[in-house]
């Protein structure tokens, strides 16, 4: 931070701000941090107050830089960033008592702004954290409606709402990464592979529903340019390796699993069906079978997300979820996180509350109103 105060100056006067969806805005990142060392090259608290201000102008008013200020120039370095998390920054700075203590948050937001730090698994900067409150951290997920905008019809019996997908896509894979999704159904994240620029392979028993479900998703814009693609066939011993090599991949980094909540809902009437199952011990063997045929295909280190709930059979709660998850942790898997998702309502219950209520108090149990997503990691090859 070795600029003199003219220079600094300079630099916050050309400083603009284009608008971006979402609240953000896209700044030249050298002109950015040039203004960010003119604040902190500042000898006293007036200064440095003013100069933040000036700042905090051009951030509040997108394209309308201090001085009227050019636009960003073609090729320069660009750096994309939240306009209300730079605001709140700033205005950290603006309620520093002293020199030192607004140096200290300068230099935080200098280094957020000039570095990336991110893990080996998300496209998530570490340093702007602050930016990412769409992200889901939290173990219990309150999720009032389904996403129904585009390819998201809601056609299709079973289903999972759009926002488990995208979540999991976003703490678990980058950009380019490839995803699995071994019970495709209505190509629920195959379609959020197109919106946040994944490739994924969607497997699906059904040759019906797979055609019905690609549609939707070939309709779904893909400026990422991504393959998204739905093949038809037993998850439990299709060449998934012959499938990824196709595209010259050899491992996913995500494997999705929404299997059939047994036999809930049946799906078809093939014996391949895992909602056909003559029993809970039949069924959680064709989920095995599943997982060991998929999860060989899966990168070490990476992630397995499974996405099931209980049954209720025979005045018995049936605990599925944790026998499937038992399952999955008799392989070389560790469980790392089981978020409980809740659900108000299913196509099955629609419009019965009332009924439902009248058999849980006259049957003594608890009326379903959630499903688990357990969160594996891979730590070796079987």
């Amino acid at each position: 931070m070795r600029e003199t105060s003219e220079q600094g100056a300079q630099y916050t006067d050309d400083l603009t701000a284009s608008p971006l969806g979402y609240g953000s805005a896209l700044f030249d990142r050298l002109k950015f941090v040039q203004a960010i060392d003119d604040i902190y090259g500042q000898t006293d608290v007036d200064s440095l107050r003013s100069k933040t201000l000036r700042v905090r102008k051009v951030i509040e008013s997108p394209e309308r830089g201090s001085g009227g200020a050019s636009k960003i120039s073609p090729g320069a370095d660009t750096v994309s960033l939240r306009r209300d998390v730079l605001v709140s920054e700033l205005n950290q700075i603006l309620e520093a008592q002293t020199v030192e203590r607004a140096r200290y948050y300068v230099r935080r937001l200098r280094k957020g702004v000039q570095a990336v730090r991110k893990t080996a698994i998300n496209d998530i900067n570490l340093l702007r954290w602050k930016e990412y409150e769409n992200v889901v951290t939290d173990s219990l997920w309150i999720i009032d409606r389904r996403d129904t905008s585009g390819g998201h019809l809601g056609w299709y019996w079973g289903n999972f709402v759009p926002q488990i997908p995208q979540q999991l896509m976003l703490r678990y894979t980058r950009r380019h990464d490839w995803v699995v999704d071994a019970f495709a159904g209505s190509g629920t994240t195959l379609i959020e592979c197109r919106r946040l620029g994944r490739n994924g392979i969607g497997l699906e028993l059904n040759e019906e529903i797979a055609a019905e479900a690609q549609k939707l998703v070939d309709a779904t814009p893909n400026q990422e340019d991504v393959t998204t693609g739905i093949e038809v066939g037993d998850s439990r011993e299709m060449d998934v390796r012959g499938i990824l090599m196709k595209h010259g991949v050899e491992k996913a980094q995500l494997l999705i699993m929404h299997p059939p909540y047994h036999d809930i809902i049946r799906f078809s009437a093939d014996g391949d069906d895992l909602s056909n199952a003559g029993s809970t011990d039949e069924f959680l063997r064709m989920f095995g079978q599943t997982v060991d045929n998929l999860t060989r295909y899966l990168e070490t280190g990476r992630y397995l997300a499974l996405v099931v709930g209980d049954k209720y059979s025979r005045g018995e709660w049936i605990p599925l979820g944790f026998y499937c998850m038992n399952e999955v942790l008799s392989r070389p898997f560790a469980l790392k996180s089981i978020v409980v998702k809740n659900f108000e309502e299913t196509r099955s219950k629609r419009n019965q509350a009332e009924l439902w209520r009248y058999r849980a108090l006259a049957g003594g149990f608890y009326v379903f109103k959630h499903e688990y997503i357990f969160l594996f990691r891979k730590t070796g090859d079987a």
